[in-house]
């Protein structure tokens, strides 16, 4: 019975292992918590304008991509496979962006197309997530602060451009 004991403590003790190299678990948690905290400000710009994927959303999706990359790396797997890791997660978000967009027909009006940009928001959330899983935490934070200006400040200057002039 010590012998069967002893064999289940020095797996789970292996499985561990990892936590205990600190450099390791600071970085896994820096890179992490700063792709769920850009997720979370994008998020928090689109739940703030009454979108459908808000808060939660963006931050599982930034954390889940940086998760991906950073566990990928961790398992040693070299540049081009990492690059496959990163062409998988892209097409998976596509396909979770894609379930966003919706398109109304009615009889008798346009077609309307609707959830693109949140379609959009995901997909680039996703990459910022990737840039953080891969330690590049400054394209990462850049990133957010042009998809911030995007998402507020583009739709002020479309709204003034698409104005009637005054009469």
């Amino acid at each position: 019975m010590n012998e069967v004991l002893s064999t289940v403590a020095s797996t789970i003790g292996s499985e561990f292992a990892d936590a205990l190299d600190i450099a390791q678990m600071t970085r896994n948690i820096l890179r992490l918590t700063l792709a769920a905290a850009l997720g979370g400000l994008l998020g928090w710009q689109r739940e703030s304008q009454g979108k459908e994927a808000g808060l939660r959303t963006h931050m599982l999706v930034a954390m889940g991509s940086a998760l991906f990359v950073l566990v990928s790396l961790q398992a040693g797997i070299g540049a081009p496979d990492a690059s496959r890791v990163i062409q998988g997660l892209t097409a998976g978000v596509g396909f979770l962006g894609a379930g966003a967009i919706l398109k109304a027909e009615k009889r008798d009006t346009p077609l309307h197309v609707k959830g693109l940009t949140t379609a959009a928001g995901i997909w680039l959330t996703a990459a910022i997530g990737v840039a953080a899983g891969l330690g590049e935490e400054s394209t990462a934070i850049i990133s957010t602060l042009l998809a911030l200006l995007v998402l507020s400040a583009v739709p002020l200057l479309s709204r003034r451009g698409s104005r009637p002039p005054p009469q």
